[in-house]
């Protein structure tokens, strides 16, 4: 009877026709926000939503992921962890005659530098024979900006999860621009990479040996409080990491350290391979909770965008990547850009990246768009997570923790997406980087790791 002796208190969903045509009879409403979930998914939701084991296991594997303590521990040559043999790439697993162009430039590329070919057409052809084998960063416990190629000779940062246990690799950056992981292999960029072969690595291994363990949560942690996102945009963290290293730098290679010093100074982007490594080491410590709907990895070939997620092993669900919608370089276009790329949305599956683009308004500088669009980016990816991270926190938002662990569950009850930020490589294998963005993942990757989370529920 309570209801009938006051004024209504009217609740509206769906249409905002409906909201309107009461306020404008001076009927106050309460307006909720609500989507009918994904097409095709409503009975594989329930069933997973029925599943007695997710709460606690979702609350286990995103537990695992925010305590992390990922360290820079040491900077090894990939000959040291790899098989022999083996190329890794970024993304889902894919074939040569599959792989994108700024792929297959990258795999040139790495032909060139272990001299495993002559020119060009020689490591086409070995590739295309199948006389390396290519297999995901991600299976081999590592992660690659871009193409993400790793070749035998090239140095790695490691990086171990002091809470944990697990150990995490990531090739060193080589800068924008006209570079291996955009599927370029001038004589430039091959110059580049021999002089990181034989310079960078050896002093940054050297230094690294000398600082002992370094806290990337810490320094990462920081850096969002002085405007970075962690993934396109890294110039404090950059800044921060060459204070702790350069005095070692010093005094483990005097006569090369200004040298490696001015690179890294050069290279806003340097600290991103660091962070990467640092949030798979995170996002692997989430991995294999029985039940759990919790997204472990997204990652993309130029081909698939793929993701895996807690409860299913290494399973890779995938579908097309698509193209990012950005700003170009140049003259460059849309009609140029290739296919997502890179191993480096391991930043927004641990909280970083477009997950935290409102601690980074600068960022649409890179990426496009406007300061409200980073911030209202930021505020939907909290619709889609499961926890807010205790140790990334955004100023603009009062201190509040970014959004984390993507949840397949809530993706499907929503309809949204993840925001991903990104690099755009040229489509023409040896053209290198053309702009920067943001892309939306495909929707298919999402539903069918549900259906499949479905079947192993029932």
């Amino acid at each position: 009877m309570s209801l009938l002796s006051g004024p209504p208190r009217v609740i509206t969903t769906g249409a905002s026709l409906l909201d309107e045509a009461l306020r404008a009879q001076a009927v106050p409403t309460i307006p909720v926000s609500w989507r009918p979930p994904l097409p095709g998914t409503a009975d594989a939701l329930a069933a997973v939503l029925a599943d007695p084991r997710r709460q606690a296991a979702n609350e286990r594997a995103v537990g695992r992921l925010t305590s992390a303590r990922p360290f820079l521990t040491g900077v090894r040559r990939a000959s040291e962890v790899l098989a022999e043999g083996v190329f890794l790439h970024a993304g889902p697993p894919i074939t040569w005659e599959r792989a994108s162009g700024p792929m297959r430039g990258a795999l040139i590329g790495a032909m060139l530098l272990e001299g495993l070919a002559g020119d060009e057409h020689e490591a086409g052809r070995r590739l295309a024979e199948g006389e390396i084998v290519l297999a995901p960063c991600h299976e081999h416990a590592a992660v690659g900006p871009m193409a993400g190629v790793v070749s035998p000779s090239m140095w790695l940062f490691e990086v171990r999860d002091d809470e944990h246990g697990g150990v995490a690799y990531c090739s060193l950056n080589e800068g924008l621009g006209k570079v291996l992981r955009y599927g370029a292999y001038g004589p430039e960029v091959l110059e580049r990479l021999r002089w990181m072969d034989e310079v960078l690595g050896p002093a940054l291994a050297a230094a690294v040996e000398r600082t002992g363990p370094i806290d990337l949560r810490a320094l990462a942690a920081q850096a969002l409080q002085m405007g970075d996102e962690l993934h396109n945009r890294n110039r404090a963290a950059t800044s921060l990491l060459l204070r702790e290293l350069a005095p070692a730098v010093v005094e483990a290679a005097p006569g090369l350290a200004a040298q490696v010093l001015r690179f890294i100074n050069g290279n806003d982007h340097f600290f991103l391979n660091a962070a990467m490594a640092a949030a798979k080491v995170s996002t692997d410590a989430a991995r294999d909770v029985p039940g759990s709907s919790l997204v472990v990895a997204m990652a993309r070939n130029g081909t698939d965008f793929g993701v895996q997620v807690s409860g299913l092993g290494g399973r890779w669900f995938t579908g097309p990547a698509g193209v990012p919608d950005g700003l170009y370089l140049g003259a460059y276009g849309p009609g140029d850009a290739n296919p997502d790329i890179g191993d480096s949305t391991i930043t927004e599956t641990s909280g970083l990246g477009g997950f935290a683009m409102a601690a980074a308004p600068a960022i649409v500088r890179f990426v496009g768009g406007e300061v409200g669009d980073a911030v209202r980016a930021t505020l939907s990816m909290y619709e889609i997570t499961l926890a807010e991270h205790p140790a990334y926190q955004i100023p603009g938002l009062g201190f509040r923790g970014t959004p984390v662990g993507i949840d397949v569950t809530l993706v499907a009850r929503t309809g949204l997406l993840p925001v991903v930020n990104t690099g755009i490589a040229g489509r023409i294998a040896g053209t290198g980087q053309v702009g920067a963005g943001l892309v939306k993942p495909p929707v298919e990757a999402f539903t069918t790791a549900l259906h499949a989370l479905a079947d192993v529920s029932k």
